[in-house]
Formats: C-alpha cells, sequence, structure tokens
C-alpha cells in the first residue's frame, strides 16, 4: 500500500478507488511458474485483503483474463479510469495492451505507471539516444539522473481510508486462493511475503548486515544479504523505498559501512539495468543477446542436467548451492554464479535449460533478473562475463565457504569430512556422496573450444 504509484495516482486522481488482483490460470498452467512464486504471491494477496478490510473495504479478487475480468468489474463498479504498473515482461505487455483495448472499447481511461523500477527502460539512455548495452555507463549514467533528481517513496496510502470503496460496495469477490487449488505444495521453508515482514527486513538489513555488505556478501554461510528480492518481485516493497532508504542509511554511516551500502544500492542498479535490457532487446526472452551465441554446440546430456538439478554432481559447493534452492525457494546470488557456470560451461548445458529451472524454483522469480544472470553467467548476455573466465567449483568453494560450514548445512553427509577435503571430498571418501560427474579440467577445455568456434573474445553484438 506504501510507495505503490499506481495506487498514488488514481487516489489523487479519483473520489472512490478499488483495489483489484486477477488470479491468471494461463499463468497457473503455463510451466513458467512454481510453488515458491505462487504461494509468495498467494500470501501477499491475502496479507493485502486483510490490510484492504481493515481500512473497511475489500480487494476486488478476480479468475481469468484480464482482458476481460478487468473491463467487466469496471462496468460493474461504473469505473471511469483504470490505473495499473507497468511490467516489461513480453507477455505482461501483450496482457496489458489487451486490457487496454478492451476498456477504450468501454469508454474507460488508462493510465499505466511506472512501479517496478526506479527509472524507466527508456530514460537511462547513451548519448546517441540508444540503451546501454554495458553495465557501468548505465550504472554511472543512472547515479547521474538519481542525484539531479531523486524518485522518492510515493505517499500513496496517506489518503486511503476516504478514498477506498466501502465493502459493500466492491461486491462479492473470490477467496485468494490457495496454491494447492492450482496445484502446487507449499512449504514453511518458502519466502513468506508482506509489506510488514518487507519493512521489517529492510531495517533490520540497513541497520546490520547492509554495514559488512561489501565483505560478507560473497558468503553463502552468513546472512550478509538484505534478501529483499522476493519482496521486490511480489511487490511488497518499493524500489523507491529500497534506494531512499539506502541512500540515507549511507549518508549517515561511517565510511566504511557507506561504501557497503553503496555497494548493496549498485546491486539494485544492476536490477534496472537487466529491466532495460529486457525491454529495450525484448527477444532475449528464449534468444541469446549475443547473437552468435546461438550457435554454441551444447551437449544437453539430459542425465547429468538431472544430476544438477538435484544436488548430485559430486562438487560439494553445486549441490549445497541446488539443495538450498530446492528446499527453500531462494539461492544466495554469488551460489547462483556458480551454479550456472557449471551447468553452461563444465556441462555445457543450454542456459534456458537453467533459466527455466530456476523460474519454477525460485520465489524472486523475475524474467529480467534470471535471464540477465544466465546469460551472463553463459557469457551469451550484455555485460556478461567473457567466455574464457569459467569458474573453478572447488576453487569457489574454497574461497567463499573456506571452513566448509555452508556446504556441511547442506549436505550433512560430509559432515566428518575435515576442512581441507570438504570440497574435494573425493579425497576423504564418503558413503553416500557421489564422485564429480565430470573433470573440470578437460571440461573447461571442451567448453572454450565450443565456444571459441562460434564467439570472438570482444565485440559479439547484438541483433
Amino acid at each position: 500500500m506504501h510507495d505503490n504509484a499506481a495506487l498514488a495516482a488514481a487516489t489523487a486522481a479519483s473520489d472512490r478507488a478499488c483495489l483489484v488482483f486477477v488470479v491468471d490460470p494461463a499463468l497457473l498452467r503455463g510451466g513458467r511458474v512454481g510453488a515458491p512464486i505462487v504461494q509468495a504471491f498467494f500470501g501477499a494477496v491475502g496479507a493485502l485483503r486483510d490490510e484492504v478490510r481493515r481500512r473497511g473495504s475489500d480487494l476486488a479478487v478476480l479468475q481469468g483474463e484480464a482482458a476481460r475480468e478487468i473491463p467487466a468489474l469496471a462496468a460493474r463498479l461504473r469505473a471511469d479510469a483504470v490505473f495499473y504498473g507497468e511490467d516489461y515482461e513480453p507477455s505482461a505487455i501483450a496482457r496489458d495492451r489487451a486490457v487496454e483495448t478492451a476498456l477504450a472499447r468501454a469508454g474507460v481511461a488508462v493510465h499505466a505507471q511506472l512501479d517496478h523500477v526506479v527509472f524507466g527502460a527508456g530514460e537511462i539512455l547513451a548519448g546517441a539516444g540508444t540503451p546501454y548495452r554495458v553495465y557501468t555507463p548505465y550504472a554511472r549514467r543512472w547515479m547521474e539522473c538519481y542525484r539531479a533528481a531523486p524518485r522518492l517513496p510515493l505517499a500513496s496510502a496517506a489518503r486511503l481510508e476516504e478514498r477506498l470503496l466501502a465493502a459493500g460496495d466492491v461486491g462479492e469477490t473470490l477467496p485468494v486462493p490457495a496454491p494447492e487449488s492450482w496445484g502446487f505444495v507449499s512449504s514453511p521453508s518458502y519466502p513468506v511475503c508482506t509489506e510488514a515482514l518487507a519493512g521489517r527486513r529492510l531495517d533490520e538489513f540497513l541497520d546490520g548486515a547492509a554495514l559488512t555488505y561489501a565483505k560478507d556478501r560473497d558468503d553463502p554461510g552468513i546472512d550478509g544479504t538484505s534478501r529483499l528480492s522476493p519482496h521486490l518481485r511480489a511487490g511488497t516493497i518499493g524500489v523507491r523505498t529500497c534506494v531512499a532508504r539506502a541512500m540515507e542509511a549511507a549518508a549517515r554511516a561511517p565510511a566504511g559501512g557507506a561504501a557497503s551500502i553503496r555497494k548493496w544500492i549498485g546491486e539494485i542498479v544492476w536490477r534496472e539495468f537487466y529491466q532495460s535490457i529486457l525491454k529495450n532487446f525484448p527477444y532475449v526472452d528464449g534468444g541469446s543477446f549475443q547473437p552468435a551465441a546461438d550457435a554454441i554446440a551444447w551437449r544437453n546430456d539430459e542425465s547429468e542436467f538431472a544430476a544438477w538439478c538435484e544436488g548430485r554432481t559430486g562438487y560439494p559447493i553445486v549441490d549445497a548451492a541446488m539443495r538450498q534452492l530446492n528446499a527453500t525457494g531462494w539461492m544466495h546470488n554469488r551460489l547462483r554464479m556458480i551454479v550456472a557456470s557449471f551447468l553452461t560451461k563444465d556441462l555445457l548445458v543450454d542456459w534456458r535449460w537453467g533459466e527455466r529451472y530456476f523460474e519454477r524454483r525460485l520465489a524472486d522469480a523475475d524474467l529480467a533478473q534470471n535471464n540477465g544472470g544466465w546469460q551472463w553467467a553463459a557469457s551469451t548476455g550484455a555485460d556478461a562475463v567473457p567466455y574464457f573466465r569459467i569458474f573453478n567449483p572447488v576453487l569457489q568453494g574454497r574461497t567463499f565457504d573456506p571452513s566448509g560450514a555452508f556446504v556441511r548445512r547442506m549436505l550433512p553427509e560430509l559432515q566428518s569430512v575435515p576442512d581441507g577435503c570438504v570440497h574435494e571430498p573425493w579425497k576423504f571418501p564418503v558413503a553416500g556422496y557421489p564422485a564429480p560427474i565430470v573433470d573440470h579440467r578437460p571440461a573447461r577445455e571442451r567448453a572454450l573450444a565450443a565456444y571459441a568456434a562460434v564467439l570472438p573474445k570482444t565485440g559479439l553484438g547484438t541483433r
């Protein structure tokens, strides 16, 4: 309810407003969402409905095609306008255009609001007015724009009590569905997303881990990151709120703490960069940003892919990361890079296989971020890691989990392995833990050959 652009615009322009959420059967049955994100979203909608009801109104929960359900509700309520937040996913853009067309036929005005990013994809542009393809100049320009004209949180909750329709005027609405009603299995280990929880998490992070974020953010064994990504995905916190609060915290923090907080702000700018890439280059939904990369000769061994999915590759840092994902609906960012590099380089499995698996397993699954991260690791994307940089899973484990604390927490079968062998357990054989499914050194050479056959080391271009 706070820092919501569509809600702020609606309550500023209207005497009465009704809040709406549409349950989309096509999306829920389409194979691109999984239990963690469905549970997070439905939980967030339920918490939102409770907040709306406490204010004497109700949330209109609809089910079906948005282009049919929203115009029908607008007609029933005799609404003059519909306000919504923009979405850069190609399928969402098509949905929104269909809704706008149907509303226009009915004489209802439509107002799209920029809400999921601080700056829109057409605002942060290079000198020639073209979108950036590299993060660093994009980030530099982003910060220049923010310093010149900060986009501060919106007071969208200020007028709610006097603007929201009474519950009786909203009329009968559907109950918020349970994930199980759509075939998804819930888990208490998945992230819970509500506005109250997101606010507390931001407070705790800025008062604590944010001050050492630059040092601790790559250690999966500690709580060193914000873990706000599911909330940003579910819309239970505004991105403007995150940036403004972080800027305030950096201004009062000592030098080292301020630098760490700015590092975290830089990660939010990475999020905006990937959103810009998706909007300006929509073919990345299904295709490589670097056109030549579509010719990589992937091996796509299904048994090796299954071993990766299930956390039984024989490389502890990879397996521990995948088990964290499968059990909790979340994965530490450093681990996302490690497992993506292993899949695409060591196993030569198409990055789209990993992207789709993450879509179904992450509570924060977002097309722009997920696609951008996978293409970065696979060296097929915008400002991606050069293909000749291939993570060594043993060295990654030693570097970022030196004591093996995280690995042992996720892989209890390695409890008895000494610290010196915990990332190479084949040196201290353990019953019940698999041998490596691939030898990293020859696998690395195989990947270099496959990439070099189609990609130059620089100047890959775009479509």
